[in-house]
């Protein structure tokens, strides 16, 4: 497969309505995943048809478009983005970009089904930095909440990537009478295997057939408890997201916090996310979005793909509206975290 036939020039960087720099892109490569956590899905989804999804091609001008804008870091994420068909192609083809100093930094979130397999690879292509998503270290509970996963694979995948060279951060998802008493072994075993940990409150996407209520935990409270036990000492730290770091004096690990809910991380926003159907979302906590599969398709030039983006930059909101709706049970947003990708 040829990718990047359209060469884009280098064109102003992308300035929000609020004077920040668009220099972060999360792109979907598909809404697909081999499990279905509690939080992100329902157990029965449906899937986008195969047509709605951009092709590898297309995804890769569609991120080559942002790069040439002045986007300095690209994410690739899911649903699980190497359960896609193919995937490495795409990957080894945005490399390009790492090797030609337009990107600094191109890294993956998955939930490390699939790592065993491709980690080498991922390091060969120049990633050097993944986030994988890790809620347990109880096999049992595991299942509960990926419904389908097996803790062994995963932990397999994580010693793959580490033996590929590859920095591992842990996300954890906070999840009231889940794993809340667990979170302080979570982070002694991440800190002792060389890993950050980043705690994440529940987000309020998409119907789940959970409830929300019994599901959040506020990271204030579970701050408070880790600080009765660990001396959190706060550092000046950024990885280009939203999470806020401390250090944990007795591990020597960071230890991140991503609070969209008590206490929101819009006020230095430099994301955009795009789904797998080329759907440009300015917020993740916003509905407003761009379709940039029209005017990605409707030219092998890239003219009407960069009006879009600059139209869709100006609607950029400066933060967004997550709430839990502790009357009608509504997620704060009809669509699904794997949608949006992670």
């Amino acid at each position: 497969m040829e990718f990047g036939r359209v060469a884009a020039l280098k064109a102003a960087p992308l300035v929000d309505p609020f004077g920040r720099a668009i220099t972060y892109v999360r792109v979907s490569v598909t809404d697909r995943c081999d499990f279905r956590c509690v939080y992100c899905m329902a157990e029965h989804m449906t899937f986008l048809p195969k047509a709605d999804v951009l092709s590898l091609e297309e995804l890769d001008r569609l991120c080559s478009a942002f790069i040439a804008r002045g986007v300095r870091k690209l994410r690739l994420t899911g649903g699980e983005p190497l359960v896609r068909r193919g995937i490495m192609t795409l990957v080894a083809s945005l490399s390009r970009h790492l090797a030609a100093g337009a990107l600094d930094e191109l890294t993956v979130t998955t939930n490390a089904s699939q790592l065993e397999k491709y980690a080498a690879e991922l390091a060969a292509c120049g990633v050097r930095r993944i986030n994988v998503s890790l809620d347990t270290l109880d096999p049992d509970k595991f299942r509960a909440i990926t419904r389908w996963g097996e803790l062994d694979q995963v932990l397999r995948g994580i010693g793959a990537a580490q033996r590929a060279g590859l920095a591992v951060k842990i996300n954890a998802v906070a999840l009231k009478g889940v794993n809340e008493e667990e979170l302080p072994q979570l982070l002694t075993w991440a800190h002792g295997e060389g890993m950050d940990l980043t705690v994440i409150e529940v987000m309020p996407l998409g119907e789940i057939g959970e409830m929300r209520l019994d599901q959040y935990l506020p990271l204030s409270l579970v701050r408070a408890r880790l600080a009765e036990r660990f001396t959190l000492e706060e550092i000046d730290y950024r990885t280009g997201g939203p999470a806020r770091y401390v250090r944990v004096t007795e591990t020597g690990g960071r230890l991140g916090f991503i609070t969209p809910l008590t206490h929101n991380f819009c006020e230095s926003c430099n994301r955009v996310r795009v789904t797998c159907t080329g759907t440009l979302f300015m917020c993740l906590g916003q509905e407003d979005a761009a379709d940039l599969r029209a005017p990605l398709r409707a030219s092998e030039a890239n003219d009407l793909l960069d009006a879009a983006i600059d139209e869709a930059i100006t609607r950029k909101p400066k933060g967004h509206d997550f709430i839990i709706d502790r009357r009608r049970q509504r997620p704060a947003l009809a669509r699904h975290m794997s949608v949006t990708g992670g």
